[in-house]
């Protein structure tokens, strides 16, 4: 899955292709949901009490759309930065910086918007004896085996969050990438959005799959195509040691401001291409909190250093 992702001709590494033309994120859906965190920035900076530099850091940015439309919207003392192992994007807005890994001393929020599904994980599977064992895979093919059982660490993580026998995906790697992350953020806060599951409801048969172009394909590791599996959340929030709240989407976006209601029907006779702008951005918002689709995805903030002030997401 690393060499998959990010070797040197890895999904994410390659220039040619952006992720967005392969699938299709909340970021992609609709520029509502870039006015949603645009909200959510203003909440934080209120918190901080409006620092004379804000950082604002995009992990995961893809091809930096997410910055860019924020971009247009936020003051200069909003500081850009997009982390992303591909090389920078040409026309990206100068004033976005641009880094494989993420900067120390944030005061400001930082951002992951489907990310963690993307760091590699190793997945177990029993074999006939009841034993639990790595399952290997050709990269050429996709093809599966059983290798050799699984360490300590990953028994350890297993016990605690993956009790179900069965295929498994040990999701520490996880966890520990989202701590470094969260241990980044000096004062602020950092937002996890992620399609993922509970410990009560952890899927028997695991999530890993890819896609490509679009479409759900078999995860081969080759480089062609996305290879992901969705996210044990409440392992991933309780390992970072600092306060948290975690709600899905479809209530984050409602409290920021989107709810998908349909404009009045009188306002098509009184102002026909009101009316029409906004239906659009009624099914727009739609399908950002659509229960089953985007809607889903959960929203996991953290605090860092700031005093009580109430939720930031209600």
């Amino acid at each position: 899955m690393a060499a998959g992702l990010y070797g040197p001709a890895g999904f994410f590494t390659r220039a040619a292709t952006g992720p967005a033309e392969h699938f299709r994120t909340s970021v992609h859906a609709s520029p509502l949901f870039a006015g949603a965190l645009l909200r959510l920035v203003e909440r934080v900076d209120a918190a901080l009490g409006h620092p004379k530099v804000f950082h604002l850091v995009d992990v995961g940015a893809g091809r930096g759309e997410l910055l860019g439309m924020l971009r247009q919207l936020l003051p200069p003392r909003v500081r850009m930065t997009a982390v992303e192992v591909a090389p920078r994007p040409a026309g990206l807005d100068p004033a976005i910086a641009w880094r494989p890994d993420i900067p120390g001393d944030i005061v400001g929020l930082l951002i992951a918007t489907e990310w963690l599904d993307n760091v590699p994980l190793d997945v177990a599977d029993v074999d006939d004896h009841g034993r639990l064992r790595k399952v290997l895979v050709d990269p050429a093919t996709g093809l599966e085996s059983l290798g050799g059982p699984v360490d300590a660490a990953d028994l350890f993580w297993l016990s605690r969050w993956w009790p179900r026998p069965g295929r498994a995906e040990i999701g520490w790697t996880r966890d520990a990438a989202w701590a470094d992350a969260v241990g980044q953020v000096r004062r602020g806060c950092a937002l996890a959005v992620d399609y993922g599951h509970l410990r009560a409801v952890r899927p028997l048969d695991g999530t890993l799959t890819g896609f490509r172009s679009g479409r759900q394909v078999m995860p081969v590791p080759d480089g062609t195509c996305d290879v992901t599996a969705h996210v044990a959340m409440d392992a991933v929030a309780i390992a970072t040691g600092t306060p948290y709240e975690m709600i899905t989407q479809r209530e984050a976006l409602k409290a920021l401001g989107i709810d998908g209601a349909r404009p009045p029907i009188d306002r098509a006779r009184s102002d026909p291409g009101g009316y029409v702008r906004a239906l659009a951005a009624a099914g727009a918002a739609a399908e950002l909190i659509e229960p089953g689709g985007l809607g889903s995805h959960w929203w996991l903030l953290h605090t860092v250093g700031l005093n009580s002030h109430g939720s930031m997401l209600q």
